[in-house]
């Protein structure tokens, strides 16, 4: 079943806002209170996805095609951001055993 479809078969606008808002608070307390660098990254692609949620379901919503073409080009940002994140947190942990962000102050100079 498309979006569109969900659309028609009575799901409401404000269902998307309130799912994505319950995503976008999880991944801004998880960046908050967690410590572990791969949890962070988690976190905020969990807040980006939300985000997507909500451009997909109002493009959807008003008719328009803005919103999905932009979801595609921040899931390819995302992606590259992921891919440089994770690779630096594999060269962290390579010298400092950890993935503890606290302990990242180590790396200067």
């Amino acid at each position: 079943m498309t979006l569109a479809g969900i659309f028609q078969s009575g799901v409401s606008i404000q269902f998307y806002m309130v799912l994505a808002t319950l995503l976008f608070s999880i991944g801004a307390v998880g960046v908050l209170v967690r410590r572990n660098a791969i949890i962070l990254l988690m976190c905020i692609e969990l807040m980006l996805n939300s985000v997507n949620l909500l451009l997909v379901a109002f493009s959807t919503y008003f008719g328009k095609a803005d919103g999905q073409i932009f979801v595609f080009f921040i899931m390819v940002v995302a992606a590259a951001e992921a891919t440089v994140g994770l690779s630096i947190l594999v060269m962290a942990y390579r010298n400092l055993r950890t993935t503890d962000v606290g302990l990242f102050n180590k790396l200067k100079g």
